[in-house]
């Protein structure tokens, strides 16, 4: 019986072989006869793949057409992950090694990781976002140190302790960098840009053991002129991760770069242009056809309403003056303030200065070590530096009063140095008897507007300070800040109780008030085109890369207008402002024997019980207004002596206005 059922397992084992080979015949038979012309066919057809074509970014210009920002050809040291080895340890090695040899030629490697490079690691100052992005990326509550993020990265990435405590910082700076920009097989990542071919040929050489790293020609960024208008100018960079979501559906690819502020941010829909598609055919994993589908068209230039020329001698104005103020013991500290001067007539910016400042290069080289410079040059104080705007609020005071028919040109309120209002006293700089509103402009009488403060009351003030552009953003395409208005909305808002005496301080641009420099220069603006205000503007037009073809140019366009209720308002707002131009030293400081009468407003604002800044606004000339201007300067005097300068430097120093 034993033996039947061996025999019996083995005939059933025999027909199962027999019935598989059999079945597998027939397959094979398909293949050959009957689906043979089909993979044949294949075989002969080949595989179409999409290449994109990176568009080159429109470039920036001055007034002139001079280069700001331009692009060049780089070459640029890339990892890309389709070749990299997916064995960490492997990996690292490579890095380490062509890091290595960036280092042998003085070239840095891109990282932006927030933790300090030296033991005991440390989060790097005023880098929050940046701190709470590392956290949420490498999977870290909120409470972790710098230590606990680069371990974990050590841990994440398998970083050898063979590696020297700079090694393993370097590894997991850049293994962070690559997590960062979302490093795949889409996507691949840019180590280090414009390299030398001294670096192109020793990766060349080394390309064996140094798998998934390769050389690319890539444009960036060139900045033929990195000290004009940094702030503004902007910078670019990649899309991360989280932005691609969204800017996928606006026809990015991921290894695009976009604007990442000012400028380059602001005009991004004109700058970027379009990429190209190029379809790329293999048969048998050879090229055999490669033809543009998609043609690209390279990004818009933007020309700006800067002068170059003129733009650095304002700044060089600002620079000086600090300087000049440095040489007196008492203000040996002063290091900060801002100039920005507005085309009268249109509103256009011809200039913006601030203190400090840095060139765009350094904001790109060295962005850690600005952030640890002093007074925080990374302000843009012309556009977003807040102060109170002191005694230059008297225009507006003074207009709110003429155009409500409180005061004439002939009403005066009596000086008499001290100032009694309710159970408060305050006081004026000098005893100026009866006096009118021309005067009171001309010698800066706080108690005229004590006086006239009460008639008005705090809704009229806000009313005018908001038709000036106050207490509101002024739209410039690079930004700028609102600030606000000293009344009893921003008292609330910012937690204080507002008392009765409040309201004379408002008039006088004193209070809880605080205004940019460029909303200053509008003021001046508005009252040089006798209550029409413009909005000011940065971008003049907009050209095809070439500059072969204009396709936009931006119109003046009036923000808002005080309706004149009597003639003369602004005949007796300007002189008054003449008269107090007449009062300057005579010399290099003088606004006297110009040719032309100058009209300007000074003001010497309390920002807290010892320090005091330094405003000025104003036009020129005051019978045919061609610049408005205004300037501050922080716990310094007389920035009123820069008035000459800027004059000087539009007028006579061989600049042509546009």
């Amino acid at each position: 019986m034993k033996a039947f059922l061996e025999k019996f397992n083995t005939f059933i084992l025999v027909i199962i072989v027999l019935v598989a080979m059999a079945l597998g015949g027939l397959r094979l038979m398909k293949i050959q006869i009957v689906d043979g012309t089909d993979y044949l066919n294949q075989t002969k057809t080949p595989y179409i793949s999409k290449q994109v074509i990176n568009a080159t970014r429109g470039e920036i210009v001055d007034i002139n057409s001079k280069s700001i920002v331009e692009n060049k050809v780089a070459f640029c040291v890339i990892i890309e992950n389709a070749f990299f080895p997916p064995d960490n340890t492997k990996a690292n090695e490579i890095l380490n090694k062509t890091v290595k040899i960036l280092k042998e030629y003085n070239y840095d490697y891109i990282e932006s990781i927030p933790i300090s490079f030296e033991k005991p690691y440390t989060f790097k100052e005023n880098r929050e976002d940046d701190i709470e992005k590392l956290k949420a990326l490498i999977n870290l509550n909120v409470y972790a140190t710098a230590e606990n993020c680069i371990d974990k990265l050590i841990d994440d990435y398998d970083i050898s302790d063979k590696y020297t405590d700079e090694e393993i910082r370097i590894i997991a700076g850049i293994r962070y960098e690559m997590l960062l920009k979302n490093f795949s097989i889409s996507n691949k990542f840019i180590l280090a840009q414009d390299v030398s071919t001294d670096v192109v040929t020793k990766i060349k050489e080394m390309g064996l053991e140094l798998s998934g790293v390769d050389i690319a020609e890539e444009p960036i960024r060139s900045y033929t002129q990195v000290d004009i208008i940094p702030h503004e100018i902007g910078t670019v960079g990649p899309i991360y991760a989280e932005e691609y979501e969204e800017l996928k559906y606006k026809g990015y690819a991921l290894n695009d770069t976009v604007g990442k502020s000012g400028i380059e941010y602001a005009m991004e829909d004109y700058l970027r242009g379009r990429n190209g598609i190029r379809e790329i055919a293999t048969l048998n994993g050879t090229v055999v056809s490669s033809k543009i589908t998609q043609n690209v068209t390279p990004g818009n230039t933007i020309k700006l309403t800067i002068d170059s020329e003129f733009q650095r001698k304002v700044q060089g104005v600002l620079d000086d003056f600090i300087k000049y103020l440095n040489d007196t013991p008492k203000y040996k500290n002063v290091n900060a303030g801002s100039i920005v001067v507005l085309d009268a007539k249109t509103g256009a910016v011809l200039a913006l200065a601030t203190a400090p400042t840095y060139t765009i290069d350094e904001y790109i080289n060295n962005y850690d070590e600005i952030l640890q410079r002093p007074n925080t040059p990374l302000i843009n104080r012309a556009t977003d530096g807040l102060y109170r705007p002191g005694s230059t609020f008297k225009t507006i005071s003074a207009t709110a009063g003429l155009n409500e028919g409180i005061v004439t040109s002939s009403s005066t309120f009596f000086c008499g140095k001290t100032y009694k209002f309710h159970d408060i006293t305050v006081g004026c700089t000098g005893y100026h008897s009866n006096i009118n509103v021309i005067r009171s402009i001309q010698v800066s009488c706080n108690i005229y507007y004590y006086e006239l403060s009460q008639r008005l009351g705090i809704d009229k003030l806000t009313e005018y300070a908001q038709l000036y552009g106050l207490g509101q953003s002024l739209g410039l395409e690079s930004g700028d800040s609102a600030g606000y208005i000293a009344n009893p909305d921003t008292f609330e808002r910012l937690g204080l109780d507002w008392t009765i005496g409040q309201l004379l301080q408002a008039a006088i641009g004193q209070s809880e008030v605080a205004v940019t420099p460029l909303q200053l220069a509008s003021v001046a603006c508005t009252i040089a085109n006798e209550g029409v205000r413009y909005k000011p503007y940065l971008v003049d037009s907009i050209y095809n890369y070439t500059m072969t073809e204009q396709i936009k140019k931006t119109e003046s366009v009036i923000a808002s207008q005080i309706n004149l209720n009597y003639d003369g308002i602004y005949d007796y707002i300007k002189q008054g402002m003449i008269l107090a131009a007449q009062n300057t030293p005579s010399g290099e400081y003088s606004l006297n024997g110009l040719g032309f009468d100058v009209a300007i407003k000074t003001g010497t604002p309390q920002q807290d019980s010892r320090v005091q800044d330094s405003v000025f606004i104003g036009f020129a000339p005051a019978d045919d207004p061609q610049i408005a201007f205004a300037g501050i300067i922080e716990g310094g005097t007389n920035s009123k002596y820069m008035v000459r300068k800027i004059i000087d430097a539009y007028f006579f120093d061989n600049h042509t206005s546009s």
